[in-house]
Formats: structure tokens, sequence, C-alpha cells
């Protein structure tokens, strides 16, 4: 064959697979949201743990944008889903607590779900099926905008934050694998929300006979095991993905709705944990993985779980109508981790909710975390509390009264923070 024919020949070619490349890489991603249950951050063997093996996770995390500093504005689990899901804060989503007032119907309280944009809304507008598994508070999953669901959401059936759906890794994995099969080529949204290493703490024999050993109480023991079976069941999904040619075009989201402190005696958390303003209730590790697009690296950036739905809907070519408070998490890695967000902020409210339309009325406490301070500050009677959580991550020693300017800035930024409308 002529050799200037070839060439030709060749460069067509490369120019025809390139434009095949580039058309792929077009595509919008698949996305994969994946949520811990009741975990504490320290808790995963790439945060450190001596003990708690999570190999799944840990390959996951080293494939990602892995902020180890990352947080959720509320540390009980419905408003932190709710955070996640709209990406508006507690007191602009309106929904505080897991409960009604006593005497109210529950379903008062899914009036805000139905009113406000959420991830699988918005993605649905853009051609995306959506698939909802594990924990859902707000009724129906269609009303939030799911195309398909485990759930019922019928509180008159048992459905008040998950039903059927909780069975997901417990029981196994197939209607989520059922799911990502019967997508033939189209994008979805997956919601993988297992109860898991939540109570009950019932792992499987297998892995509790690991973990009691070295003087462990039943309890903790327990607790250790439900985390690596949640570790387990998140690699079988992120093998289910690679084994079905999906990973490469997949965005994956990980994060837990809030934190956990094992009692070492009892079934119950440590008061410095779930539904607390200290970091045993707020900080989770937050990795985005995202082939081709994200380069895998580990931040100390602080960054919250209100950041996940602009992360997503900018990964799918997806603007809000209005803008979100939230940050790209893409943006920021390929920024080598660096952000222009000075602070964070967050919420937590009463557990049963005293009125559904004024999150303020169920108020306890707002924080704001600036560089090495964490500020909490108390709804009504109660001490200031301030900590450098670089030099005191278990918040110990209130610093309050030796950095009274400190307080004071602060508290002024959380009380900006507050006043933003929605």
């Amino acid at each position: 064959m002529n050799r200037s024919l070839l060439l030709t020949l060749c460069a067509g070619l490369s120019c025809l697979l390139g434009g095949i490349a580039s058309v792929r890489a077009a595509e919008p991603p698949n996305i994969v949201m994946i949520l811990g249950d009741d975990q504490a951050w320290t808790d995963y063997g790439f945060m450190g743990h001596p003990e708690i093996k999570t190999p799944h996770l840990d390959r996951l995390a080293s494939q990602s944008a892995c902020f180890t500093q990352g947080y959720v504005p509320s540390s009980l689990c419905r408003p932190s889903l709710a955070c996640l899901l709209t990406g508006l804060y507690t007191h602009q989503h309106k929904i505080s607590g897991n409960d009604p007032p006593k005497g109210t119907d529950r379903n008062e309280m899914l009036r805000h779900v139905k009113r406000l944009p959420m991830i699988p809304k918005w993605l649905g507008e853009h051609g995306y099926s959506s698939f909802q598994s594990g924990k859902w508070w707000e009724g129906a999953p269609a009303e939030g905008g799911f195309t398909a669901a485990m759930s019922h959401g019928d509180p008159a059936r048992g459905g008040r934050h998950g039903d059927v759906g909780l069975k997901i890794g417990r029981e196994g994995m197939q209607p989520v694998f059922d799911f990502i099969d019967g997508a033939k080529g189209r994008p979805f949204f997956l919601w993988y929300a297992p109860m898991l290493p939540h109570t009950p703490h019932n792992p499987p024999e297998r892995l509790l006979a690991k973990h009691q050993r070295d003087g462990k109480t039943l309890p903790v023991a327990k607790y250790h095991a439900m985390c690596e079976w949640f570790d387990e069941t998140v690699g079988e999904l992120l093998v289910h993905l690679e084994k079905s040619g999906l990973a490469n075009n997949t965005l994956v989201v990980f994060s837990c709705d809030n934190g956990w402190i094992q009692q070492p005696n009892g079934n119950l958390f440590a008061p410095k944990s779930k539904k607390s303003p200290y970091d045993g209730g707020l900080r989770t590790p937050i990795l985005v993985k995202w082939p081709g697009h994200i380069e895998p690296a580990r931040y100390e950036t602080l960054v919250s779980s209100i950041d996940i739905a602009p992360t997503i809907l900018a990964a799918a070519g997806v603007t809000p109508k209005e803008p979100l408070p939230g940050l790209d998490l893409a943006r920021i890695a390929a920024n080598g981790g660096k952000s222009k967000r000075t602070a964070l902020f967050g919420a937590t409210f009463h557990h049963d909710v005293a009125d559904i339309d004024q999150p303020a009325a169920s108020l306890e406490f707002r924080w704001c975390r600036s560089e090495n301070w964490k500020l909490i500050q108390p709804h009504g009677p109660g001490a200031v509390e301030l900590y450098d959580v670089q030099a005191d991550p278990l918040e110990v020693k209130n610093l309050a009264e030796q950095h009274p300017a400190t307080v004071t800035q602060l508290q002024q930024q959380i009380e900006r923070w507050w006043s933003v409308p929605r």
C-alpha cells in the first residue's frame, strides 16, 4: 500500500477513534451514592483504625479525592440526609428531626420533600433513572424523584425510615444489582444507604468472632464487626460495577450520615457522638471517585456533605435554578485541594420536631469550624464552647475564656450564615 495513503488512513482512523472517545467522555456519568449509617470518622482502615478492617473502602479511598476532614451539617440521620439530597442547610430545607410533634400525623412532615428540589428530581429532568435502597425518611421515594425504589414509604404500613428497603446489605444486594443491570445504557443514580453499621448490631458470627478478643466488650466487638460487614457490601457493589463494565463512567461518592461512638457496656452511643454538636457526631470522611476526571489524592481541606449535591449536579451537567451554598468537590480536587471556603457551619436539633415549618423551634446548638477552631453555640442558656480540634480532637478542653476574640468572630460568622434566606 502507498505509504502516504496508509498515513492518511491511519490519521483518519485516529480522528474517528478520538471523536468516539470524546463523545464517550462527554456522556453523563452514572452516579452511585454510598452512605454509611452511624459510624465514627475514625472507624475505617484508611482513617487509621488499628483493628477495624475496611479493605474495600480503603481501595475506594485510594482511587478517590479523599477528604479526611468532612462534616455533615446535622448529626441526626433525617436532617443530615435531607441536607445531602437538597444541597441546603437544615434551617433552609426545614427537615429538622426524625419524628413529628406528638399527636401529629407523620404525613404532615412530608410537605417539605414535596416542595424541594432534590438530587433525583434534578437528575430525572435530565434523563436519569434512579433507584432508592436503604434509608429513606420522606414517604414514598417517588416524592423525592426516584423512578424506582425498594421502600414503599407508607407510614400506615410501617414506612417510617425505609421499611423493606432496609433489607439491602443485610439480606443481600440483588435489588441494587438488578437496577444496575436493567439500566441498559441509560444514565442512572443509585442511592445505596443501607442501615449499616447502624443498630441492631447483629453481625455475622464469622466477623464477630474476629473481634471477641483482647478484652473487648461484646457491644464494642459487635460494632466493630458491623463496620466490617458494611465494608463487605460496599465491595460487592463496586465489584459489580467493574464486572458490568460501568466503573470507568461512574461517579462514586461516599459519606456517612452521622457519627457514632460505641458505649463499652451497652448498645447506646456516647454523648459526644450521634445527635451532638461534637466531631464524634458530625465528622465523616467524604470520598469522590470519577476515573479520568478526578485524580486520586488525600486532602485535609474542610468540606461538607452540603457539597455533595453541587458535585453530582456539576458532573451530570445540571445547573439548578437557584444557586446552592455548597461547593463542587471535583473543582476543589482539580485545584489541588484548595478552596475559597473559610468556615463550615451546621446546627443540631431535637430528635422530635417541635414545629414542622419552623426549625428554630427545635434548635439545640449551632456550630462553626474554621481552620483549627470549632465553636459550639448553645441555643438559649449554656456555655459557649471553643476547641482547638487539631490539638484536641476529642473536644475536651474548652478554650472559650482564653480566646474571647475568636469566640466573638466565630459567633458573628454563625449569625451571618444563619440569616441567609432560602
